[in-house]
């Protein structure tokens, strides 16, 4: 007989019922340092004192007004975001899958008003878009689209890192492109600074509109408020979700004035996106995150996590083979099974994110103290410890 709730998730046999900074109590009362953050998503930790703060303040006068009318928490951090970056308008989803509807929406719309046939947007393999009819045809992997088709039309599918191919492909039936500066779902790869400048040439070149999907990688998660900002590039249109909430659902999409002229009034809408709730929440992340020096310190604490986890491979050659990532968005690509590693974690009480290449995904909160990145470390030694010994 089904369950109760549709069983889409292969969910590790844990029940957390609170949270505290970089810590989860499980409900038999053991404590687990949280190297996952909800996929990127609690970017303070858990039950922020913050954020929890501007919540209750909300909670207290306002859950929900319609779009149909002005929201002031919505306008805030719409300004707050158009000053902090290279977009001129912000419009507030639920969630990065939603966003990437949009994006896809505004692109071609951007073309059509313009009379152009362009429709074509182009994405690259390994990456995540989300698991709606756009995004899974967006990233077109077999794994996501088997059994759901007809597919969305109109995507070219390229691999990752194929530069002849991409310009080939740069026709002027294209759209826009749709890249990750650094793939997360696909085993934290990250974009070449170089590449992302001549990706930008490239749409320059063609008048392609660049589409950025930081859902992942952005709210400081690479150091800087967005990833791309390490390219010293500016998109087109740019998704944004997980860390901007830091924890409650909020998505926005935002974009310069020319890539968004074609969506008027009665173009997209959303019931909950924007609303009051999730706008607190959203502007004080904003307050904090964007700040210089709490980016300074995420660079710092980046920095250490990496140099401890090179200790960490070198110590364990036949469990690790290597780190990558930009910032506190960290990947361990594996020698053993990364579901064995993710999985011998959770005997250490630690919590890791699997990813595609065989990798392990550490994403903590941007403000984990240096102590618990040190016992972080600590956790995965004996977490290969025991690999080591369940192999011998």
């Amino acid at each position: 007989m089904i369950a109760s709730i549709l069983p889409t998730y292969s969910r590790a046999p844990l029940t957390f019922t609170s949270g505290e900074g970089s810590w989860l109590t499980e409900a038999d009362g053991r404590r687990f340092l949280d190297l996952g953050a909800g996929i990127a998503v609690n970017a303070l930790g858990h039950a922020h004192p913050a954020l929890v703060a501007a919540l209750n303040e909300q909670a207290s006068a306002l859950w929900h007004v319609s779009n149909l009318y002005n929201i002031p928490a919505q306008q805030k951090l719409a300004d707050a975001l158009v000053d902090k970056t290279f977009a001129d308008t912000v419009f507030f989803t639920n969630s990065g899958t939603e966003a990437c509807e949009l994006a896809v929406k505004m692109a071609r719309k951007y073309w059509f008003d313009k009379g152009e046939n362009r429709t074509e947007i182009i994405t690259f393999s390994g990456s995540f878009h989300g698991r709606s009819s756009a995004g899974i045809a967006a990233a077109g992997s077999e794994k996501m689209t088997k059994g759901f088709g007809p597919l969305l039309p109109g995507f070219t599918h390229l691999e990752f890192g194929d530069h002849d191919a991409l310009h080939v492909a740069a026709s002027d039936k294209v759209a826009a492109i749709m890249v990750e500066p650094v793939q997360g779902e696909g085993g934290i790869r990250p974009l070449p600074d170089a590449c992302l400048k001549g990706l930008r040439d490239l749409c320059d070149q063609h008048g392609i509109l660049m589409i950025l999907d930081e859902v992942q990688c952005g709210m400081g998660r690479t150091g800087r408020l967005f990833a791309h900002e390490w390219a010293g590039v500016s998109p087109d249109i740019m998704m944004v979700a997980k860390g901007i909430g830091g924890g409650f659902p909020l998505g926005a999409v935002l974009a310069t004035e020319d890539a968004a002229s074609g969506m008027t009034a009665g173009t997209h809408g959303s019931t909950y996106g924007g609303n009051p709730l999730a706008c607190a929440v959203g502007a004080k992340v904003m307050e904090i995150v964007g700040d210089d020096a709490f980016l300074a310190d995420v660079n710092r604490k980046a920095g250490l996590l990496r140099q401890k986890l090179e200790g960490l491979v070198a110590a364990y050659p036949d469990v690790f083979e290597a780190v990558r990532g930009s910032g506190l968005m960290l990947g361990l690509k594996c020698k053993a099974a990364n579901t064995d590693v993710v999985n011998a974690g959770f005997g250490q009480n630690v919590l890791t994110v699997p990813a595609a290449d065989n990798v392990i995904r550490l994403l903590p909160a941007l403000n984990i103290p240096d102590e618990d990145i040190a016992l972080a470390v600590e956790k995965l030694a004996k977490a290969a410890e025991q690999i080591k010994g369940d192999d011998a």
